[in-house]
């Protein structure tokens, strides 16, 4: 991917942010034959990697992905992972915490469902979820039992400037411990998900994936939008910088972060572990014992084949 269109993609650290200054049908000047083509071979280039990364066991990705409903979480997940081992990857999906979650800090359920070395972990939601849902709807705060926030009133500037200090202390913390965090935001128009709304009513096969509470949830779109605006403003850094992915268009968005995460994987460059001298003379022990167990069979099968031709 060119450089100059990936640096539109990147919230940049330290800067401002409007959602509205992404332009979530861009394209990069490619057409969806040449972007599944390229997909394709991104997602079979990740598999080849993933082995290494697993043989490796040094690293970990952890990619989230963050989006209004209907921007295409499960199927960019879908069509970007299809190629991977499952032994070497974790998907966890975030919903409404329970109570056992609401009795922990909002970042213990999360760290449970951190990738081990050598995996690739994806988070269909993540932490995000408290400074975005939690933002338009603060009132869920008061279940949290924060010491802290007692009414609406606590939950102020100062609260929301902590929460993004804590959540980029935390990926910082995984990143310097070998977890490397890649974000996406999935940036899927108003327009573009009420198409996406009525498609899933109108159509059989995709009655199921609608939900009231989408509807209900995009009638807040403005405030969703200031909500992802202060995230990408926040908690855009060095280490852990938001890729904000054009989702108007699937088979764009699904190329990019097929690319992207290609990409990070390569950059870390992981290579099968070097075989010492001790194992190599263990491989070559075993094999010679190998080979003459294949030998003694196949005279044996020679023997008796024999012993039969001589019987008739």
């Amino acid at each position: 991917m060119r450089k100059e269109i990936l640096k539109k993609l990147i919230a940049t650290p330290g800067s401002k942010h409007k959602v509205a200054n992404f332009d979530a049908g861009f394209t990069g000047r490619i057409n969806k034959e040449e972007a599944d083509m390229l997909r394709l071979k991104n997602v079979d280039k990740l598999a080849k990697l993933q082995d290494r990364l697993y043989a490796q066991d040094r690293y970990a990705i952890l990619a989230v992905f963050q989006g209004m409903d209907g921007a295409g979480k499960d199927g960019t997940i879908k069509h970007v992972m299809s190629g991977i081992n499952p032994h070497g990857c974790q998907v966890f999906s975030f919903k409404q915490p329970s109570n056992e979650e609401l009795d922990h800090d909002y970042l213990w359920r999360i760290s449970k469902c951190l990738p081990e070395r050598g995996r690739i972990g994806i988070f269909n939601r993540s932490h995000y979820e408290d400074v975005l849902i939690a933002k338009v709807h603060p009132e869920i705060l008061l279940r949290n039992k924060l010491p802290d926030v007692h009414t609406l009133e606590d939950v102020n500037k100062k609260f929301w400037t902590k929460r993004y200090r804590q959540i980029n202390n935390f990926e910082q913390y995984l990143v310097e411990n070998g977890i490397i965090v890649m974000k996406f935001f999935l940036n899927v128009s108003q327009e573009e998900q009420r198409r996406r709304f009525i498609s899933r009513l109108e159509e059989e096969d995709k009655n199921w994936k609608f939900s009231s509470s989408d509807f209900e949830e995009s009638q807040h779109w403005d405030l969703y939008m200031k909500a992802y605006s202060d995230m990408l403003a926040h908690t855009s850094t060095e280490i852990a910088p938001w890729h904000v992915i054009p989702a108007d268009n699937k088979w764009y968005m699904r190329y990019v972060v097929a690319q992207l995460i290609c990409d990070k994987v390569a950059a870390l460059k992981p290579q099968f572990p070097k075989v010492t001298a001790t194992q190599q003379q263990q491989i070559n022990t075993y094999k010679r014992l190998l080979l003459d167990e294949t030998e003694d069979v196949n005279t044996d099968m020679l023997e008796e084949k024999e012993a039969v031709g001589v019987g008739n």
